[in-house]
Order: C-alpha cells, then sequence, then structure tokens
C-alpha cells in the first residue's frame, strides 16, 4: 500500500468514528462494532512481548479480560516494537504489539521459522506528539525545523543546525537557552515511526537523551524547562504540552487533535497493531483469538478511547477479525 492510499484509508477509518459538538471535541466508538459475547471454558496464559506505546492499553485490556476469565493470566512486556518480532519467533509470546508495521527482514525471519507469514491485525489508533514544557512560549513548529533539532542529516532541507531556543525565534531568558533533546530508544516503533516521517530516515543527533518508555520521555520533558521529546498522544500530562505541526515552512500548524488526525490534516498519525503466529491452514490458538476479539469488540474500543487512543470502526474491526 503506498503513502498516499495508506493515508486516505487511515483519514476514512478516523472520520467514521469521530464527531465534533459545538467548540468541545468528543470521540466515540463506532455503535456498529460487535458487543463482545463472553464463551465457556476460556483459560490458560498469554505473554505480550513489544510496543511500550501500547503498554498501558494492553494492561488494560488485560485487565478487562481477566475479569471476564478469572483463569485467565496475562503477562505484559513493553521494551520496544522491535522486541515483537523475535519473541514471537523464539515462542515466548503469542501477542507482538507494535507501533509501526513490520519490516522485511522481521517477515523474512519469520517466514523463516515457521514457513508462513506474521498475521498482523490493527487494533487501534495513535497520533505522534511533539513536546515541550509547559512553560515554553513556542507553539508550533514545522518539519524542516524540527528535523534541523533531532537530526544531523536535516533531510527535510533547513539550512542550518537548531541548538537554542532563540534559533526558533525565543527571546529573553530562553533565547540562550540549549535544546534538551529526549527520544526512544532503537528498540521503539516510535523510534523508527519518527526517524522515517519526521526526520526523513535521517540520523537522531548523538545528543539526544534516549528513554525506555514513551512516559519518560513526557517526564524528561515535564522536569526540563529547556526540554523537547516526541511520544504518542495518549501519554500527555499537564507539565507539558504539545505544539502544531506543520508540514512545511510557512504552511497552516495543525494540532495533534482527535479531528486533525481523522481529517488527515495532522501529519504523524498511525495504526497500531498486534503481531500474532497465525497457521493459514490451522485454526488461531483459542485463547489469542478470544483475547483479539475482545480487543476489537465495543468493549475493547471503549477501553482504547479510556487509554487515550483512538478507536477503530467497525468496518475495520469486521476485517480484522476476518483474519482470525
Amino acid at each position: 500500500m503506498n503513502k498516499t492510499v495508506a493515508k486516505t484509508a487511515l483519514t476514512l477509518a478516523l472520520s467514521a468514528v469521530m464527531f465534533v459538538n459545538g467548540a468541545a471535541q468528543q470521540i466515540k466508538v463506532d455503535k456498529d462494532l460487535p458487543v463482545y459475547q463472553k464463551k465457556t471454558g476460556v483459560s490458560g496464559s498469554l505473554n505480550s512481548v513489544g510496543s511500550d506505546t501500547m503498554n498501558n492499553l494492553l494492561k488494560f485490556w488485560a485487565e478487562a479480560f481477566r475479569k471476564l476469565y478469572p483463569g485467565v493470566t496475562v503477562q505484559v512486556e513493553g521494551k520496544g516494537s522491535s522486541t515483537a518480532p523475535p519473541a514471537l519467533v523464539e515462542g515466548v509470546a503469542q501477542l507482538g504489539p507494535m507501533s509501526r508495521e513490520l519490516k522485511s527482514s522481521e517477515i523474512d525471519a519469520f517466514e523463516k521459522k515457521y514457513g508462513f507469514k506474521p498475521t498482523t491485525i490493527r487494533t487501534s489508533l495513535d497520533a505522534l506528539a511533539i513536546y515541550v514544557n509547559k512553560d515554553n512560549p513556542l507553539d508550533s513548529i514545522s518539519f524542516d525545523k524540527l528535523d534541523a533539532i533531532f537530526s544531523v542529516t536535516r533531510k527535510h532541507g533547513h539550512a542550518t543546525d537548531i541548538t537554542k531556543w532563540g534559533d526558533l525565534e525565543l527571546t529573553g531568558a530562553w533565547a540562550s537557552g540549549p535544546i534538551s533533546l529526549y527520544g526512544r530508544n532503537s528498540a521503539s516503533g516510535t523510534y523508527g515511526y519518527f526517524k522515517e516521517h519526521a526526520l526523513g530516515k535521517g540520523d537522531f543527533k548523538t545528543q539526544v537523551k534516549e528513554q525506555p518508555g514513551s512516559a519518560s520521555v513526557v517526564e524528561g520533558v515535564n522536569g526540563d524547562r529547556f526540554g523537547i521529546g516526541y511520544s504518542g498522544i495518549g501519554y500527555t500530562t499537564s507539565g507539558v504540552k504539545m505544539l502544531k505541526l506543520a508540514e512545511k515552512a510557512g504552511a497552516p500548524a495543525v494540532e495533534p487533535s482527535f479531528e486533525n488526525v481523522a481529517n488527515g490534516s495532522y501529519p504523524l498519525a498511525r495504526y497500531l497493531y498486534i503481531t500474532v503466529v497465525k497457521d493459514p491452514n490451522k485454526p488461531l490458538d483459542p485463547l489469542v483469538k478470544e483475547f483479539l476479539t475482545f480487543a476489537l469488540s465495543m468493549e475493547g474500543q471503549e477501553i482504547v478511547v479510556k487509554t487515550g487512543y483512538m478507536p477503530i470502526t467497525a468496518a475495520v474491526a469486521k476485517k480484522e477479525l476476518g483474519k482470525l
């Protein structure tokens, strides 16, 4: 799927679950999503290894699933999307949450082990936000300047390196303030997504303080007056603010709101996935199937909203359930 088609599909999927009530935005799950039907005899253990961005989401799904099925245990480990494919290949996890699509090398390693390709399920949606300290007067930023802040290669064409807040026309005490960078480590799908989309596949500066989790990035910026970082929209706190983002210098800057992700104007929107081992000639493991069925249900998607992310539509859920 090319980027234009993918962006159109993402926009249509989001538009179907959004509405605006006056000046206030709200998000509701699609009323046509299936209501979850509890089964009998469901028990066993599930291990989830992968995306830190999805860590809270998996934990809340697991908690709700265990209330339905007390005989089920779910262990969730979130150390980055890159840890999901090896965990599936090595058989130490049945669920591989990822905040990016699989790389061709990961698919090849999986297929070499199992003889068939992995099955990836779209579970929810996220917007990657650019965070600064709440006291920072900056309101918006363009891709070329963001690239010049975080990257040594400046693929988006900014003429000079940006190292101080004064380089972004901040005045007073801010002018000489050094920009302090916070990001994820290379195992993170968020790291890879930001590198590809915000840095044009360029190289990060060595000064970036790599954090083990999405929440750690936001916490770092919260405690650092001169900090800036990138993380999922679901991790915002009162100590930080999210910058509006413009794709080009001089273009309108767009805030990372549900409405703007829905209408396609916010450029850093993405699906969140769970990858599983599904032999095309055999039924999926019953416990894995039941957990994913719950995640894609009305109840599962309500949890998506409560954790700060965006739900998929009934049409997307139907297509993903068909993969199971």
